[in-house]
């Protein structure tokens, strides 16, 4: 066994950096096994350094990271700090000054991946990032090498805890979106500015480095079609349960039966309660992976915080390090077949619609007129009163069958120009099927 430690750098001491520090600290000796040397924290950049952070040696710390990466002896740097800069420059500069990067930055994957891997590539240096997507799920690692000979087809996955607790408490309780969202706050589980995760931002960004290993092509942030769940209500939930399904925001990657080109998109969807994904409770991660010759395979486990992250952190840093010691380095980008991405409107799904319609004879031949006079085919159809007892309004709901995206969205455009529409009270897709 090596005896000089391999030296490890960390950028970032928050939930995530700090738990990093501690497990190297307390299984240290089991890490030394593992990986046939000894790893050492050598230096730990931070923003505010009078912050007290318990079990870290306070000579440690350093409000230059630039420095601390130009010292010439780092071997690994773990990244943690998050968002665009200075992260991408600070690893760029570790990749020219010899050390290999394991990162948990998603946004920064999904919008400058490429350059990072080619980075990596011509310093020969590793890049991981198995923290990047569903916390301590393997994942990541699962899809660019288990499945490295198979052809993935499909990916459909809750990568987002948050979203998933807030939509579990309003399918279990019958609580509102505002109600479900101020308990997730409560328990930590939202973020004081919930935007990235309501809003879709957070999954996107995860579908989008899920993508490209997937299909070996390029997939960035502004390739995935996105749409939040703010709007999802109680009665969303009410008639998803009529059909047996519940609501999930999903992360859905698909490859064009054709092969031809990909899809990526995000978005709140109802599925059957049969589905495996349909279980997932609380704060948890899922991700549905659908592989030619594997088959079906689903990776679940809580998705985010700090021990379950820095889980996969260490999993990376232990990973990296063998390769250091075997002068080698892991799979880099796989983007060789260069598939262009398509646009939603091209995707083909089935719609929920619920619409607010005058109670009248002829109303359901129009609004079925329109269906058909855009390619759109209705699988059923469910009229009844209005719940609030307006005597000359009645609810219609339609489910279709599948079709492309863009004709379902034509549809529901012409729907609302029709005089016996009074209103489209909730569109959703359905998927899962």
């Amino acid at each position: 066994m090596r005896t000089r430690p391999l030296k490890v750098a960390l950028l970032g001491c928050g939930v995530v950096g700090s738990e990093v520090a501690r497990i190297m600290t307390t299984h240290a000796d089991d890490l030394t096994q593992r990986i046939g040397a000894p790893v050492e924290l050598v230096g730990v950049a931070v923003r505010r350094p009078s912050k007290v952070r318990e079990g870290i040696d306070p000579a440690l710390i350093t409000t230059d990271a630039t420095a601390l990466l130009k010292r010439g002896d780092i071997d690994v740097v773990i990244e943690v700090i998050g968002g665009i800069e200075p992260a991408r420059s600070l690893i760029t500069t570790a990749f020219e000054n010899g050390a290999s990067v394991v990162s948990a930055n998603k946004a920064l994957l999904a919008q400058d991946g490429a350059a990072l891997h080619a980075a990596a590539e011509q310093h020969g240096r590793d890049l991981y990032y198995e923290a990047a997507v569903a916390g301590a799920i393997p994942l990541v690692r699962p899809m660019r090498e288990s499945l490295a000979g198979d052809k993935i087809n499909r990916v459909m996955g809750i990568v987002n805890g948050t979203t998933n607790f807030i939509l579990d408490k309003m399918d279990s309780t019958g609580a509102g979106y505002q109600e479900a969202l101020d308990e997730a706050t409560a328990l930590g589980y939202a973020e004081a500015d919930p935007t990235a995760d309501v809003e879709g931002y957070d999954a996107a960004a995860k579908a989008a480095i899920l993508a490209g290993i997937a299909f070996h092509t390029r997939v960035r942030l502004d390739d995935v079609y996105r749409e939040g769940m703010t709007e999802v209500s109680a009665s969303d939930f009410a008639s998803a349960k009529r059909m047996g399904c519940t609501i999930k925001l999903l992360a859905i990657l698909e490859r064009a039966a054709d092969g031809a080109s990909v899809t990526a998109r995000v978005h709140p969807a109802m599925i059957p309660l049969t589905h495996p994904l349909a279980s997932v409770r609380e704060a948890y991660n899922a991700v549905f992976v659908e592989a030619e010759a594997a088959g079906r395979l689903m990776f679940y486990g809580p998705g985010a915080g700090g021990s379950p992250t820095a889980s996969a952190v260490l999993g990376d840093l232990v990973a990296v390090c063998r390769n250091k010691l075997a002068e080698a380095t892991g799979p880099g980008e796989s983007a060789y077949t260069q598939l262009p991405v398509s646009t939603m409107g091209d995707v083909v799904t089935r719609y929920h619609i619920s619409l607010d319609v005058a109670d009248k004879p002829g109303v359901l031949a129009q609004v079925a007129t329109t269906f058909a006079e855009h390619g759109v085919s209705i699988d059923t159809v469910r009229q009844q009163g209005r719940p609030d007892g307006v005597g000359n309004e009645a609810s219609l709901v339609v489910v279709t069958h599948r079709a492309p995206d863009a004709a379902l969205s034509g549809t529901v455009e012409a729907l609302r120009k029709l005089d016996t529409v009074r209103g489209v009270a909730s569109i959703m897709r359905v998927e899962g099927e």
